[in-house]
């Protein structure tokens, strides 16, 4: 894929494939006999599909960065280096409207378009324009209609909400799923911890991912998490907890596939736990901030596991006709990145939101 100097980390710019993370990143797929069982069912078309969620996502991202050089906006929430956590997440479920369910994170902003959402509408969002879903009025999209809760500012609170979905889906029988992410940060958050209980008492069809990127804000897992990661938690919560290679999209997919053919039949919940890294900072306003939490090693590890890149790798290892194939997907989502911004954008002159002239007697309007 092409990179971009101005917007891509440092680590992707130059970004070549090594051998041997390539040869790893089948291996893994290959080693759990179910998971490469799902994986295998994938034709062709659905693993290209997977690649253009991932292209659309990185490519979102990027008009965003864009956006806040030129001045158009003034930060951005990104899940570069993430993707495959989002897109491999939500190609495990149903995405027909009146099916599975997602509560993803802001920086799960590839859960919305891979769930249906227009891209320019959700780049409207940004723009606060008031033919944006949220009306101008508000940074966290989602559409009922499409399957996507709207996340809220505190990470973990759609725990809760999507036990709600679940126990509406397990008391009327319905073969429905729901999902959310939760960062590790956000796990330390009371309304998670009985989310998690409440699901497995009840036996919910719901499944969260803890996406462990390492980070929470600008505070390292090993400040706040006693353990390496959280492979115990199922143990704790009574509940199957799935490790996944949160870079490996097959293998992310393979793991919540699992994990949602548990909820349907009738298994209960179940945590999908992928290990990753964000190549950035919470916001990009603090990029540099970031950039000194954590040792550069690190960023160049994990930048060396470019989750688009390896996915290129080992599709063009694959079939090598899929070379072309890929060039042709990555010149059809530049043009739809490209026309949805143009579209966003038209809106900030046609689309104004109207200011309230006083919000305090908007507010007690009616009041005694």
């Amino acid at each position: 894929m092409k990179r971009f100097p101005a917007f891509d980390p440092p680590e992707y710019v130059e970004w070549t494939p090594e051998a041997n993370l390539v040869a790893e990143f089948g291996k893994r797929l290959r080693d759990d006999e179910d998971r490469w069982v799902e994986i295998e069912a994938l034709s062709s078309e659905r693993l290209l599909d997977l690649y253009r969620g991932l292209l659309r996502f990185r490519l979102h991202d990027i008009v965003l960065q864009r956006w806040v050089k030129q001045g158009v906006i003034t930060k951005a929430w990104l899940g570069t280096g993430e993707e495959a956590v989002t897109v491999g997440a939500v190609h495990a479920l149903d995405r027909r409207p009146g099916r599975d369910v997602v509560g993803p994170m802001i920086r799960n902003a590839g859960a919305c378009h891979e769930m249906g959402m227009s891209l320019a509408d959700m780049l409207r969002v940004y723009l606060a324009t008031a033919d944006a879903p949220t009306g101008g009025r508000d940074l966290h999209i989602g559409d009922p209609g499409l399957g996507i809760v709207a996340p809220i500012s505190m990470v973990g609170g759609l725990a809760p909400v999507m036990n709600g979905y679940a126990l509406a889906f397990k008391r009327s029988a319905e073969d429905r799923v729901a999902l959310t992410w939760i960062g590790d940060g956000s796990t330390k958050s009371g309304s998670v911890h009985e989310a998690f209980n409440f699901a497995a008492v009840q036996r919910l069809p719901v499944v969260f991912v803890i996406q462990n990127n390492q980070v929470a804000l600008g505070t390292r897992l090993s400040q706040h998490h006693r353990s390496p990661d959280f492979s115990g938690w199922g143990r704790a919560y009574g509940m199957p907890l799935i490790s996944a290679d949160g870079n490996n999209v097959l293998d992310m997919y393979a793991a919540t596939r699992l994990a949602v053919l548990r909820c349907r039949a009738g298994g209960g919940p179940c945590f999908v736990a992928p290990q990753t890294f964000r190549m950035g900072g919470h916001a990009t306003h603090d990029v540099k901030e970031a950039r000194e939490t954590f040792e550069s090693e690190l960023f160049e590890y994990w930048g060396r596991r470019d989750p688009i890149g390896l996915y290129e790798e080992y599709l063009c290892q694959l079939d090598p006709g899929n070379r072309e194939r890929l060039e042709e997907i990555e010149a059809e989502v530049l043009a739809e990145i490209e026309t949805a911004a143009e579209e966003a954008l038209k809106s900030r002159a046609s689309a104004v939101v109207e200011p309230v002239a006083d919000a305090a007697s908007t507010c007690y309007a009616g009041s005694p």
